[in-house]
């Protein structure tokens, strides 16, 4: 059985003193694909902030890799393995693809590593490879997207965290960016993807959790989720 990588208790989460997130608990095992999917204004950003060290957990504990990270900063986070790629791309609209690559590895100083990584990612995304010297900004949404990817990858984590990929892209560049989100997570890196179109994140995880209103109320493999008469009436419109 692979080891339990993040082990999330019983979490509770309020932005100034208003409760988001109501005693919360998951985990995640090493090499899984791991979704928690639900409608929009659920918590699952809220979840990922939370790992992620950007906010801190009222009560309750995060561990990764068996270590209490409940209340780490963001920075420390990354250094420890995990990679957060928040919604909304946040890239550095005016450097190029390659410079922005670059700045997803500033924890790694040594120049030879850095170059190895870039090279590796590249060819994971040839897109990127044939617009290094393109400016991020006039890059389609698609690009940006799998530009921020790229970009979260150059940590090199253990665990990749993906908040709402889809958001604002077309239907065939969602399925695109889900196909190297399964490429990624094949080749070793554990992932956490937090989305609300939630067939397509089933479709492609393990295992997944519905959350709403900040609980979550229903959990198991992505087929038991699937053929869920809940899930379906809620989220599939079935």
């Amino acid at each position: 059985m692979p080891d339990t990588i993040l082990q999330v208790n019983n979490i509770h989460c309020a932005y100034d003193n208003v409760p988001v997130i109501f005693n919360i608990s998951f985990e995640v095992k090493e090499k899984e694909l791991v979704a928690i999917v639900g409608a929009n204004g659920a918590g699952k950003s809220t979840i990922m902030k939370t790992i992620a060290g950007l906010i801190h957990p009222k009560t309750g504990t995060i561990k990764f890799k068996g270590e209490d990270i409940s209340h780490l900063p963001a920075n420390m986070i990354l250094r420890k393995g995990i990679s957060y790629i928040p919604e909304g791309r946040r890239l550095f609209a005016k450097l190029t693809v390659s410079e922005n690559l670059e700045l997803g590895a500033y924890i790694e100083n040594d120049r030879n590593e850095i170059e190895r990584r870039k090279r590796e990612i590249l060819e994971l995304f040839p897109i990127l490879e044939e617009r290094r010297k393109q400016i991020a900004e006039t890059l389609s949404g698609g690009e940006q997207q799998m530009l921020a990817i790229a970009r979260g990858l150059m940590s090199n984590p253990e665990l990749l965290m993906l908040d709402e990929l889809s958001l604002g892209l077309m239907p065939s560049l969602v399925e695109s960016v889900m196909e190297t989100i399964v490429r990624i997570n094949k080749q070793g890196t554990t992932i956490l993807l937090v989305e609300q179109k939630v067939q397509e994140a089933l479709e492609i995880a393990d295992r997944g959790y519905v959350i709403q209103t900040g609980k979550i109320i229903q959990s198991g493999t992505s087929l038991e989720l699937l053929n869920s008469d809940e899930v379906k009436k809620a989220y599939l419109g079935m």
